[in-house]
């Protein structure tokens, strides 16, 4: 009897491991100082705080991750309107008998990442699914930035793929990726053309000097001929200081067309004076005078200054952001057109 209770003591401990739950919720007040809340002009061009003088909430997000032996399984769904410029084409489309277009988020929408992984080795593996994309410097979930409000880099590159890829790490400092998707930020495109990924990453042997030269091209729903490169560089300086850059290139040629591009250079100076506080100050110039992104239309300089407090799983951001274009991109609260614009955000994001 005490050998069959060994026994079955023994299985019991054989269980598969269980999943990991992390997760976030944010929200925040925007006020541009131009308050042009009367002319119905946010006086925004990035993604995510399309708001004025309005407290509102970013996403509230969940994600779980499991592996057992070689296989693993990542769903990651995000709640808000974050989450739903982040799936902007999972949309529907409805008119009204006055000819009015009105659109709403499909249930697709909520789920911002899903994927299984296959590892045969610890040097190589295979994911097939929805996830965020390589290219740029910032990232979907405002945990995992510094400042709250986005680059023009960020908004008008790619925030998804859905497809296939491959990670290869020879080594702890170098690895790379191919894979083959989707036209960017579709979750599902029968019939269409598929886009081409890639990437290398290199690091210095201490780790303290990291780097990656991102791609992405391929022509997409509207025919049109993309190719983007983009560049990621971080250094860390000491325990206090760090630095971060991102420049990125895109072409976008029409069939039958001319091609345009617009490109971006951007840096990150962070400095952290203790494990409560921290600055980062980004500064990013953007030029699309070819207007491929079909917003901008000129060149544009972003200086923002954002503070981390932190407070175990709380961070609060009070953030300060001046934009300059090259010609007039922003809305006076009179309607008069102007070439710059200030905004203040307080944000507020509980990570688990």
């Amino acid at each position: 009897m005490l050998f069959i209770v060994s026994v079955k003591a023994q299985d019991s401990t054989a269980v598969k491991p269980t999943p990991t739950i992390t997760g976030s919720v944010d929200g925040y007040y925007r006020y541009n100082f131009l308050n042009a809340k009367d002319q119905g002009d946010f006086n925004n061009w990035t993604s995510f705080t399309n708001s004025q003088n309005s407290f509102e909430l970013g996403m509230a997000s969940v994600k779980l991750d499991h592996s057992f032996g070689k296989a693993g399984v990542v769903l990651d769904l995000g709640f808000g309107k974050r989450a739903e410029e982040f799936s902007y084409n999972d949309r529907t489309f409805s008119v009204d008998g006055a000819g009015n277009t009105t659109s709403s988020p499909t249930l697709l929408a909520a789920i911002k990442q899903a994927y299984v992984t296959l590892s045969p080795s610890d040097k190589v593996k295979f994911t097939l699914g929805k996830f965020g994309t390589h290219v740029g410097y910032e990232l979907l979930d405002p945990q995992l930035n510094r400042n709250y409000s986005m680059s023009y880099m960020f908004s008008y590159g790619p925030f998804f793929h859905t497809g296939l890829k491959i990670d290869v790490a020879p080594s702890d400092n170098f690895s790379f990726m191919v894979g083959i998707a989707n036209p960017t930020d579709y979750s599902t495109a029968s019939f269409a053309r598929k886009f081409f990924l890639a990437q290398l990453h290199a690091a210095s042997s201490s780790g303290a000097i990291s780097g990656y030269l991102n791609y992405v091209g391929g022509k997409d729903m509207l025919d049109i001929t993309n190719n983007q490169f983009d560049l990621v560089v971080t250094g860390k300086v000491s325990d206090m200081f760090s630095i971060g850059y991102n420049g990125t290139v895109k072409t976008a040629k029409p069939s039958g067309g001319t091609s345009g591009t617009f490109w971006g250079s951007a840096l990150y100076l962070n400095v952290d004076p203790s494990s409560k506080f921290g600055l980062t100050l980004r500064g990013e110039y953007f030029d699309d005078k070819d207007n491929i992104t079909g917003y901008i239309g000129t060149s544009v300089f972003e200086g923002t200054l954002s503070a981390n407090v932190k407070f175990g799983g709380l961070t609060i951001i009070p953030e300060f952001r001046l934009d300059s274009g090259k010609d007039n991109l922003f809305v006076k609260n009179s309607g008069d057109p102007t070439k710059s614009a200030g905004t203040f955000i307080l944000a507020a994001v509980y990570s688990f």
